[in-house]
């Protein structure tokens, strides 16, 4: 095996093992909600939405700094930035419970909050930098096509590994949220999140990671990368898709933790995690038959199957239940946990088609990508404030409209026609 080959392979196990680490801290943003939520109401998508909203002022530095600084630094920055931020959450549990900054809504709202909110604040720059530096080397690993989109799956894979586990460890270690649930019940899953950035600290320094940029000319943009209709229209894509992706899970680990019977918090996070274990499911899949199947199909059957899983579980009664450790469950959220099959793909595919074809403009493409990644902050508010308003299955209205834009953007939005601009 050449040297080269070699370097490639473990510069993709390294990118798949970025990639697992940016859902375990994402996932923390909707069972720590149900923490918050207790004494705050108001609050419950904050710490999602401070994540997310990290994005819309990283995402075009993060694409910069990779052109500057390169692959590896970009990520090794990134994860001295996640540790502070989980140090910053953890803080929460220890401090300014006592102390009132300001009332909404006429709530006195403390300082271990606010504390809190800057560490998902700070964890939300952290898992953007880390994105922008895996989506595109691992599609330039794989040779962009349906290769590319391949081992971005197999990425995904990892992905939905961790991000299986956070709910499923959060309900675990809380059970039922009362008046006395705070961070300090789910500090082991800071301290876990804290030792892996460490670690992962260590191994990227130690290994050689591929530089397509550094070191090279800058070469001249005369464009835009959403002077592409199929990038710009992709762009949107993103922003729909983080929305949903995040949306479909926390709406229903609140529908259920809402339900108030004993150990709900526990339940709701195991369905939670059930939602992300068949993103893992249907990652691995389309790792193995995206060689095979194009990025265009698989993205146009998966965003109609979902559209027809959430009109079921919408239209289906609420006495129609199962029992999970004595308690009834309504059958319908099966069918919100079974979407995870199809939205496991859509980040990859997504991403996928609209930077084939830009050749350099894919670095600052990335960057443009990560701050649409916001939508997975500002989506799942809105939602939440229709779920307020017309009850949480009602909610899943916005994420049928969203799903609609992305099967039209595989069937119609995906086709480059602009390949009149040089790359």
């Amino acid at each position: 095996m050449s040297q080269e080959k070699k370097t490639n392979i473990v510069a993709i196990v390294t990118m798949c093992f970025i990639f697992a680490m940016i859902s375990f801290v994402t996932n923390m943003g909707a069972p720590f909600g149900n923490i918050w939520g207790y004494t705050y109401p108001f609050a419950k998508a904050w710490g999602n939405l401070m994540n997310f909203a990290a994005y819309l002022f990283m995402g075009i530095p993060a694409g910069k700094m990779l052109i500057k600084y390169g692959y590896k630094k970009t990520a090794l920055i990134a994860l001295v930035v996640g540790i502070v931020g989980l140090a910053f959450q953890y803080l929460s549990s220890l401090a300014g419970a006592g102390t009132f900054v300001f009332n909404y809504d006429g709530i006195p709202v403390a300082l271990n909050l606010i504390i809190y909110l800057l560490g998902a604040f700070i964890c939300g720059f952290c898992v953007c930098m880390l994105n922008t530096v895996v989506n595109p080397m691992l599609n330039l690993l794989g040779g962009g096509g349906n290769r590319g989109n391949q081992f971005i799956q197999i990425g995904g894979t990892m992905n939905s590994l961790t991000a299986t586990l956070t709910p499923l460890l959060t309900g675990l270690l809380v059970g039922t949220v009362t008046e006395k649930t705070n961070m300090g019940e789910v500090s082991p899953l800071l301290f876990i999140g804290m030792a892996v950035f460490a670690i992962s600290f260590f191994i990227i320094n130690r290994v050689d990671i591929p530089e397509p940029t550094l070191g090279k000319e800058k070469p001249k943009y005369e464009h835009s990368p959403i002077a592409f209709r199929h990038c710009l229209l992709g762009v949107i894509a993103i922003f729909f898709y983080v929305g949903i992706e995040i949306g479909i899970p926390m709406e229903l680990n609140f529908y259920i933790t809402n339900l108030g019977f004993e150990g709900s918090a526990a339940i709701g996070g195991t369905l939670a995690a059930s939602y992300w274990l068949m993103m893992l499911v249907g990652r691995a899949s389309s790792s193995l038959l995206s060689g095979k199947v194009s990025t265009k199909l698989q993205l146009s059957v998966v965003s109609s199957v979902a559209i027809i899983l959430l009109l079921i579980a919408i239209f289906m009664p609420e006495s129609s239940t199962f029992t999970v450790s004595g308690h009834e469950v309504p059958v319908k959220t099966i069918f919100i946990a079974a979407c995870g099959l199809c939205t496991s793909i859509m980040w990859g595919g997504i991403f996928n088609l609209s930077v084939e074809g830009l050749g350099k403009y894919t670095e600052a493409a990335s960057g443009i990508f990560m701050t649409m990644v916001v939508g997975g902050g500002i989506m799942p508010l809105i939602q939440e404030a229709i779920a307020k308003s017309a009850g949480p299955i009602a909610s899943y209205w916005l994420v049928i409209g969203m799903l609609a834009y992305i099967l039209y953007y595989a069937l119609i939005g995906c086709k480059n026609v602009n390949k009149d601009i040089p790359v």
